[in-house]
């Protein structure tokens, strides 16, 4: 009994260390959407990271649908977003625009 359940809990870690974001891919996302070179903590390095955390999520959700603590931390991602989408909007609408755009979100 304890083996099985901690072979059961050696594939949940691995799943979701699948579905994390790595250094790499991080990297990554902050080249594609960056201003300048060390930028990581622009309003739009934050959106793209954000939008991608989502995006991983939702398809750990997908598969995984009874999974509430998850759910409701992507909601609390989505708000982070829009939080700093809103104040893009408000404070530069051309850089709002562009990352929009180029993250192709719904807005």
């Amino acid at each position: 009994m304890g083996f099985l359940r901690v072979k059961l809990q050696k594939k949940m870690f691995c799943a979701i260390l699948s579905t994390m974001l790595t250094k790499r891919k991080k990297i990554n996302i902050f080249k594609e959407i960056a201003t300048h070179e060390k930028d990581t903590g622009s309003p739009e390095a934050q959106v793209g990271l954000l939008t991608r955390r989502i995006e991983e999520l939702a398809k750990h959700l997908k598969t995984h649908k009874k999974d509430i603590h998850s759910r409701r931390g992507l909601l609390g991602m989505v708000a982070d977003r829009q939080t700093h989408l809103r104040y893009l909007q408000k404070k530069h609408p051309k850089r709002y625009t562009t990352i929009v755009r180029k993250l192709e979100l719904k807005k």
